[in-house]
């Protein structure tokens, strides 16, 4: 039997407010986003055990559901290990990536751009990554790439709250865009001609992106083509190889060390 019109809408709607709004889960990324003035939080879920070891931080929400531990009702995914604790919220919303990574004469800062880096582990392996070396953002495609999600939140653990995740609608055209603000962007490829540290070299005072492609099929060719310099990570034999994140965390210790 077909479902009337009004029935099909309203589901249509409702899908559309649940696309809006993300559940994050575990006490590290609950917690983080209770202390956070930036984020709109909606519904928060927890044990009796959960809101005890959070404390004073879960006077930064909305009144809490205390839920059975074996009933536990927020919607998440089996087997995601959310220790009690589940709070809905809104994206968070940084502002123009101009303003984030605009940089005034003497500084030379670093941004991370990932070109269709889909997992979400790895994503928030390079916030915290990012967040340690002091990068002004992550950024990355509003299509294929790791949308903002509770497994993101709780990989990055915390730093999903305090280190800008921009999801652009052009890639190619944010890199244009960070080139015409002072930015040198330096994709990682294995096959580089140039290494990391003399790519970096060539940019001791200007501002750096970059630029890391998914494990497998690395940087698109349009993004290559963006690219100012291609540079490797020097391996010290001719074996192994580093996946995103770790790529990540080194290219920007070695920024940090120009």
């Amino acid at each position: 039997m077909k479902k009337p019109k009004w029935v099909v809408e309203k589901e249509r709607g409702k899908r559309a407010a649940a696309a809006e709004t993300v559940w994050l889960f575990g006490l590290h990324a609950v917690r983080d986003a209770l202390m956070n003035p930036r984020r709109e939080k909606l519904q928060l879920v927890l044990t009796k055990n959960a809101a005890d070891r959070l404390g004073d931080a879960v006077a930064n929400g909305p009144e809490p559901q205390i839920a059975d531990p074996r009933k536990f009702p927020a919607p998440l995914d089996p087997g995601s290990v959310h220790q009690g604790a589940a709070l809905e919220v809104r994206p968070l919303d940084w502002g123009p990536m101009g303003d984030l990574c605009h940089a005034p004469p003497g500084e030379s800062p670093s941004v991370v751009l990932l070109d269709r880096v889909t997992d979400p582990h790895n994503v928030g392996a390079i916030l915290r990554s990012a967040e340690v070396f002091g990068a002004r953002a992550v950024i990355a495609p509003a299509r294929h790439s790791a949308p903002e999600t509770g497994a993101l939140a709780k990989t990055a653990s915390g730093a999903l709250e305090r280190q800008p995740y921009l999801r652009v609608q052009n890639l190619s055209r944010a890199m244009e865009e960070l080139r015409e603000m002072g930015y040198r962007l330096l994709g990682l490829d294995g096959e580089a001609d140039t290494t990391l540290e003399d790519g970096l070299a060539g940019a001791v005072t200007d501002p750096v992106g970059l630029v890391l492609g998914a494990e497998g099929p690395g940087l698109r060719e349009k993004t290559r083509d963006t690219c100012d310099t291609l540079v490797r990570v020097d391996f010290a034999g001719p074996f192994g190889s580093l996946n995103v994140s770790n790529a990540a965390a080194v290219a920007l210790y070695a920024a940090t060390r120009r």
